[in-house]
């Protein structure tokens, strides 16, 4: 079988990246079922990650990271994915955020060196509590019903984050929440055990399971003024965020998994009415070439417009639309490739003894991460009535 990944592969340091991911994709494929059956993150995938330094990859090399660029983020995590696409998304916001932190410059330089050890000497864990029941996604701009009121010693924090991806296993959480005194939205990092947080185990969905989203639950949480790690200012024009193509490497990855498996069983599977299995049959030989032609033309505009994204620092403003574009594109194709694969597969792509209606259920979820589709649509109207 072909590999998809050769011809986007550069040089030795993303070929050794590449290793690193199968490596990785092999253990935590092992444990899809336990995942499937607990709705949760593994933490024994979580502690292959960091054994491997998977965690500390985006960090600059003063921290002990290799400063992965966007294009070999989207390497890794689209490899990763092929093995399990929830492990892949749900360790990619930790993977984005450090990348973002390192890149930006967003913190006071004491408050990302502390968190950049944390992650390079002990492989801690990080990600954002951002949606809750009332704002639905944060990129439609809903104002945190979660409070941050300054009681003249400490925050107290009151509230509940929904959707928390790995929120049993996180060794931080990065939670927004409207600060009174400051009448804006901020966002405090809290240290996993700290008093008054606790998770509820609420992640109910068909789709993803392996992510572990569970509920946040924050009550009474003394805080101080230096866990305020970030205040939003209504002047801030806000800014396009390229590590965000981690979500649509996410689904590629899902969708080339169930394409490999797809043409595994057209060259295994021969019914008494053939003499030769059905990989020679025409219309599954058009299916396949669909579901290549399909790929082909996602992964190649995601990796254009990440290289894009890092050869050019000082454009980067001007790449939204580009990056929800790949966004779009990548997630409705997956989910066209896996529609194929199964069709190939045909009943038994139905059976749980088989990945198919995994790939099925798991893919859908991406038409659901942002930005969604209506906004990248509207985006790009928006900007072509303006050029």
């Amino acid at each position: 079988m072909a590999d998809l990944f050769e011809s986007f592969i550069k040089n030795d340091r993303q070929r050794d990246l590449i290793r690193m991911a199968e490596r990785l994709a092999i253990r935590v494929k092992q444990r899809v079922p336990e995942t499937e059956e607990n709705a949760s993150f593994s933490l024994e995938n979580l502690n292959d990650l960091k054994s491997e330094g998977y965690v500390t990859l985006p960090l600059p090399l003063e921290y002990g990271g290799q400063q992965i660029n966007l294009y070999e983020l989207l390497l890794l995590q689209e490899r990763l994915a092929v093995g399990d696409g929830s492990v892949a998304l749900s360790i990619g916001w930790h993977m984005g955020i450090m990348m973002e932190l390192s890149e930006q410059k967003m913190w006071t330089p004491e408050k990302f060196t502390m968190l950049a050890r944390e992650v390079g000497e002990n492989k801690k864990v990080v990600n954002r509590a951002a949606s809750e029941p009332a704002t639905g996604s944060p990129t439609r701009g809903g104002i945190p019903e979660t409070k941050a009121v300054w009681d003249g010693t400490y925050y107290i924090l009151n509230g509940r984050k929904t959707f928390t991806t790995m929120a049993s296993v996180l060794d931080y959480y990065l939670v927004t929440a409207y600060v009174e005194d400051k009448q804006s939205v901020g966002s405090f990092l809290i240290e996993k055990g700290h008093p008054g947080i606790s998770i509820e185990h609420t992640w109910d969905t068909v789709g993803m399971r392996g992510t572990g989203s569970d509920d946040l639950v924050l009550k009474n949480v003394k805080l101080n003024q230096d866990s305020l790690v970030e205040i939003n200012t209504k002047s801030a024009k806000p800014t396009p965020k390229g590590w965000l193509l981690h979500i649509p490497a996410c689904y590629l990855g899902i969708a080339i998994a169930a394409r490999n498996d797809a043409i595994e069983f057209a060259k295994s599977y021969q019914p008494n009415s053939l003499n030769t299995t059905i990989s020679e049959v025409p219309h599954i030989k058009q299916k396949i070439g669909e579901m290549d032609l399909k790929l082909l033309q996602a992964r190649y505009l995601m990796y254009a417009v990440a290289e894009k994204w890092d050869n050019n620092v000082a454009d980067r403003d001007n790449l939204g639309p580009e990056l929800a574009a790949v966004k779009t594109v990548a997630t409705n194709i997956a989910n066209e490739v896996v529609d194929l694969s199964m069709r190939i597969v045909g009943g038994r792509g139905l059976s749980k003894k088989l990945q198919f209606e995994q790939y099925y259920r798991d893919v859908r979820a991406g038409l659901h991460n942002p930005p969604m589709d209506d906004m990248v649509i509207q985006m790009l109207g928006n900007r072509a009535l303006t050029e």
